[in-house]
């Protein structure tokens, strides 16, 4: 064991001494592992950022919540020109929905409609995302009001002219004031402030609660009937908690089919979008990308790992008469063999190490920039990125450890002279 520690302290001395003595040549050597290492980290970085940031902002919503509507969330079979054809769920699904579906937790009905201005006094918001819905939305969503309250189903099924704002709503129209039971303007109706939302933060898709107002949904449909052509209707689902889910999916399926009249070897004239489908979706991608990034670098791996057998080989003609003299006083064979190995090694490890280094400092300042999007340097990543490095060294440097340790002590010693 001491021999071999030995080895090491001598493999990281020459490794020293390479960097010292041939800067520029160690430095362009290098520079392939590092951009491999930067570019492997850099994206593995970036995609465990943004799964975080998407798990995020789908994290009020439970993987098994359903969406049905005349849309789907990812490909289909089903040609567009027939999709196109598929009518709206309509509110009377939903009630339909709501009464007869065994093992439901809740269901509500959401109408989604272009943004709009809201008003209070002289001040006003623009491009506002309203979202029309009935009260059971506050239990999917799991919304947290911090002020006031969420309006009740008696409102909603009335269609009362209440209003639930977003933080950022509330701090643009009343400052200081305290929204709950102010008047604003909205469809060219007054609605009365009755809650406000907990503040959320900017979402990875751009939405975000905090710039929404949640109105009841048959407010909106009396002022616009059903036949709004600006909008589209959904029903969102969610299901009671270990529930067998596919099961339920088969039998709401089987009811929606029945309610519409729908024949046996008719297709389904509608879509059942899981969010769990959506999140799978999103995972493909993103193993997608890190599969492309880590392509790329080992690509730029590959060609620092040229650079540094590059080095070893010149490394090892320079100390020809070394490996000589050592060979001649009883070195072995693998003692030469892991004295260059080491050397390759520990040379990679220092490009991995600056690699590292230089997508720490990136991630850091791009988190400053970037308001609530955090970038993920994890350690999982940080031990491949080390372990790729180190991997390289080896493949490097193996080719001219092996010829250093098979030199021939005299020829060596006579070609150093």
């Amino acid at each position: 064991m001491l021999i071999y520690l030995r080895v090491l302290k001598e493999s990281f001395n020459f490794a020293i001494n390479a960097l010292r003595n041939n800067k520029l040549r160690t430095f362009l050597s290098l520079l392939g592992v590092t951009i491999g290492i930067f570019s492997i980290i850099g994206v593995l970085a970036a995609v465990d950022s943004l799964k975080q940031e998407i798990k995020g902002s789908l994290s009020s919503l439970d993987n098994s919540t359903i969406y049905l509507m005349r849309f789907s969330f990812g490909p289909t079979d089903i040609p567009q020109w027939k999709r196109e054809q598929f009518p709206d769920v309509t509110f009377e699904e939903y009630q339909y929905v709501n009464r007869s579906m065994p093992d439901l937790k809740a269901a509500s009905f959401i109408l989604n409609v272009a943004p709009e201005t809201i008003k209070y006094q002289e001040q006003s918001v623009s491009n506002v995302e309203v979202v029309p819905v009935t009260s059971d939305y506050y239990d999917i969503e799991e919304l947290q009001v911090v002020k006031g309250r969420f309006y009740n189903e008696q409102e909603s099924v009335a269609g009362a002219p209440v209003v639930v704002i977003g933080d950022e709503i509330a701090n643009s129209l009343f400052g200081s004031e305290d929204p709950v039971g102010k008047k604003v303007r909205l469809y060219g109706r007054k609605l009365t402030v009755i809650g406000v939302l907990k503040k959320e933060g900017a979402g990875i898709f751009g939405n975000s609660k905090d710039t929404m107002v949640i109105l009841p949904v048959n407010l909106v449909r009396r002022i616009y009937g059903d036949n709004n052509k600006s909008s589209f209707p959904a029903i969102i689902i969610k299901p009671e908690p270990d529930v067998d889910v596919p099961e339920f999916i088969a039998v709401l399926k089987q009811k929606l089919r029945t309610y519409r009249g729908l024949k046996p070897d008719e297709e389904n004239n509608f879509f059942v979008n899981q969010l769990q489908g959506f999140t799978d979706f999103i995972d493909n991608i993103t193993s997608t990308m890190s599969t492309i990034g880590g392509v790329i670098g080992m690509f730029s791996l590959l060609v620092g790992g040229f650079g540094i057998a590059n080095i070893m080989f010149v490394s090892v003609k320079e100390r020809t008469n070394l490996i000589g003299i050592q060979k001649a006083l009883g070195a072995k064979k693998r003692f030469i063999l892991f004295q260059f190995l080491f050397e390759a090694v520990i040379l990679s490890i220092f490009g991995g190490l600056i690699g590292l280094f230089l997508v720490w400092l990136i991630s850091m300042f791009a988190s400053q920039f970037t308001g609530d999007f955090e970038f993920v340097l994890s350690g999982s990543n940080m031990f491949w990125g080390m372990f790729s490095s180190t991997i390289i060294g080896l493949i490097a440097g193996i080719l001219p450890a092996i010829s250093a340790s098979k030199l021939d002590p005299v020829e060596a010693i006579r070609t150093g002279m």
